[in-house]
């Protein structure tokens, strides 16, 4: 009866996993592998995870560990055109297209560490503390990747505060 369980806790996470893959990868094909090969290590070593709650943040550092992994044995940074990424779903007008477009291309530019700081923080709505148990740094180093590529997605995008600080609370 646990692996039902199992299986239902797993798939719910499903598509944050694909939509955190895609982000490091910027390929369709490469994310969806990468998303298998996590839950793939995720069953075969459940019985390492505590259960609770830390699941979520537990299948995104398997996600992430694997994705580092894949860079260091192709021995290179991954280089994708923004060209060949095709472009997400989006409301509104054709305003809200390019600004869409703008961001990602610039989300895109920055460096990994800071893309993913963003992306846990922002996108996947982790706590501070999670995100920097899934990226294995510090929660000062964390807020740190995200401050220096907050500041470069405004700067990227003509969308400077004029000294104020977009700040977040942290709990």
């Amino acid at each position: 009866m646990r692996q039902p369980r199992k299986r239902h806790l797993i798939e719910a996470q499903i598509p944050a996993l694909r939509r955190f893959a895609y982000a490091l990868a910027r390929d369709g094909a490469l994310a969806d592998d990468l998303v298998q090969d996590c839950l793939e290590r995720a069953l075969s070593r459940w019985h390492l995870l505590r259960t609770g709650p830390e699941l979520r943040a537990w299948l995104f550092r398997v996600l992430r560990n694997l994705h580092i992994d894949a860079l260091r044995a192709r021995g290179r940074r991954g280089a994708v055109t923004l060209d060949e990424a095709p472009e997400p779903a989006h409301p509104g007008g054709a305003e809200s297209a390019l600004e869409l477009a703008e961001v990602l291309r610039a989300l895109w530019t920055l460096p990994l560490d800071q893309r993913e700081a963003i992306l846990l923080i922002g996108v996947e709505d982790f706590s501070y503390e999670d995100a920097a148990r899934i990226l294995d740094v510090p929660v000062g180093t964390l807020m740190s990747r995200l401050a220096r590529g907050r500041a470069a997605l405004r700067a990227a995008t003509g969308r400077e505060t004029g000294g104020r600080p977009n700040l977040r609370r942290v709990k």
